[in-house]
């Protein structure tokens, strides 16, 4: 039996306004600059054809980049394909981070002439950075970064120093586009395996930390101060099973050595303005071998433990931002279906039932900005990398922002296989709901009672495939046409009585 869901519009309760740009997503510094990042799977391996597999290694997180990644050019700001779809999504915030942006030199002046500086990883150059502040610009985005925190600067004896975010803000704000929000560090309970000096403690992290907010109110004082980025610690197990390789949700687990977000924060003296983390579900297949249990497969992506992972994973940070930033804004400064470049379904269909849904928990909990990893790098982009040409997230995304407006409604529905419900407010601002409903069951059709007209807009994938990399709009496949033009975005009307939702579909309805 399928489920039965009656849709209440008159009967909402509002729980909450939300940052009109939640739905946001990340640049990676090694994009910008060029460098390392995670291989393509195969076409193969994204259909499900051919199985991706590694050898387990005792070796840790250095293994797993030699055999798992690959060295890719500077990504191009400037293509005119890629600004106008990123422009299409609407006012967003950009993040320009990850674990490259705590050990690179700003070669602003040249003088490097390319070669990276002792004690650094890579460079970036005025140009680079040039390209990333006209691409915010030209979208009428937000920025957010990350700064250098490495041996190159300083020792973990030494404080940190702003030489380098110094160059980093003010030509920013010179150009016209300053910083609007930063992190100290990307991931910093990694420690070492994060890019800081040997020898660095979470007593080390809290000195700089406070020397870098301080810097940055004293000088840049619009720009918001964001942390911890942390990903998993403080004993937040929320994955598959129970085992001490759980997926708390990224790679983490193989770092030599790991710290709690407490311990990166008690005894600050400079306060954030808003509290951060990052979530994946898990690990992804390339890092599968080396931690099963924290992996999902496939079969699983559509099951309810996998898509309630989000929403405990948010619940659990809530008492840590309540302690840390009170009555403060919760950031996601990475999501994804998986961390270590997302799982071979990640470019699919089958992963637009887990960004969903995640868009719709995360605001019935709190207020904030979820950041997609990334926009075009890795199998989890929005785009595919070079080409950019958009996946089913990217459509799905889309419509989210197109139709869901900032006020939550509480739908008194329980969350439960075949009926994931949410209600907002409309985006365009016209009086009504916009009612989501997630139909995860792939075998039962659930039946909504619709008490007045709407607009549909189902959602599924290309021929009832759920790994298909095309998905449909009400049966219309949504591909780009001649000149790089969006499909056709409209919806179908819809008379009021019972509808029913084929199984494995997502429907918006606007009333």
């Amino acid at each position: 039996m399928g489920e039965f869901v009656k849709l209440d519009p008159d009967g909402l309760k509002a729980l909450r306004e939300i940052n009109p740009m939640m739905m946001s997503y990340n640049v990676e510094f090694a994009e910008v600059t060029g460098g390392t990042f995670w291989k393509a799977y195969t076409p193969e391996q994204v259909a499900g054809t051919e199985e991706f597999y590694v050898e387990p290694t005792t070796e840790g997180i250095a293994a797993m980049y030699k055999d798992l990644m690959q060295i890719y050019a500077p990504i191009d700001l400037y293509n005119e394909k890629l600004r106008s779809l990123a422009k299409e999504l609407g006012p967003v915030w950009v993040r320009v981070s990850g674990t490259w942006a705590t050990k690179t030199y700003y070669d602003f002046d040249g003088k490097m002439n390319g070669q990276v500086p002792e004690g650094y990883l890579n460079v970036l150059t005025k140009e680079q950075w040039i390209g990333v502040l006209d691409f915010v610009k030209e979208i009428g985005a937000k920025l957010i970064v990350s700064v250098a925190n490495c041996p190159g600067l300083h020792t973990a004896e030494e404080p940190w120093n702003p030489s380098e975010a110094e160059k980093l803000f003010s030509l920013s704000k010179e150009y016209g586009v300053p910083i609007d929000a930063a992190e100290f560090a990307n991931e910093p309970n990694m420690m070492e395996e994060t890019g800081f000096p040997k020898g660095y403690t979470p007593a080390h992290y809290r000195r700089d930390q406070d020397l870098f907010f301080k810097w940055l109110r004293e000088n840049y004082p619009e720009c918001l101060c964001v942390g911890p980025s942390t990903t998993g610690g403080d004993n937040i197990k929320f994955g598959k099973g129970d085992s001490e390789d759980a997926g708390v949700g990224g790679i983490e687990q193989l770092a030599a050595e790991t710290c709690n977000c407490s311990d990166l924060l008690d005894g600050t003296t400079e306060p954030l303005d808003v509290f951060s983390y990052h979530y994946y579900n898990g690990v992804s297949e390339r890092l599968a071998s080396v931690m099963p249990n924290a992996h999902w497969s496939a079969e699983e992506a559509n099951s309810e433990a996998y898509l309630e992972t989000a929403l405990n994973f948010a619940h659990t940070y809530v008492p840590l931002r309540d302690k840390y930033v009170p009555g403060g804004e919760m950031w996601v400064t990475e999501s994804g279906d998986a961390g270590g470049g997302g799982d071979t379904w990640a470019s699919t269909y089958l992963d637009v039932f887990r960004t969903l849904n995640e868009l719709g928990g995360f605001a019935t909990v709190t207020n904030g900005v979820i950041f997609h990893n990334t926009l075009a790098s890795s199998d989890y982009g929005f785009l595919a990398r070079e080409v950019f040409d958009p996946r089913p997230n990217y459509f799905a995304v889309l419509l989210w922002n197109r139709l869901m407006g900032t006020t939550v409604f509480d739908t008194k529905e329980e969350i439960r296989e075949g009926a994931h419900v949410f209600a907002h407010s409309r985006k365009d601002g016209k009086d009504g709901v916009v009612y989501l409903v997630i139909n995860n069951s792939f075998t039962e059709t659930t039946t909504v009672e619709l008490p007045k007209n709407a607009v549909r807009y189902t959602l599924a994938g290309e021929n009832g495939n759920m790994r298909a990399t095309v998905m449909t709009l009400n049966g219309r496949p949504l591909v780009l046409g001649e000149g790089n033009a969006l499909p056709s975005l409209e919806g179908a009307e819809q008379a009021a009585g019972e509808v029913e939702l084929a199984p494995g579909t997502c429907t918006f309805f606007v009333m």
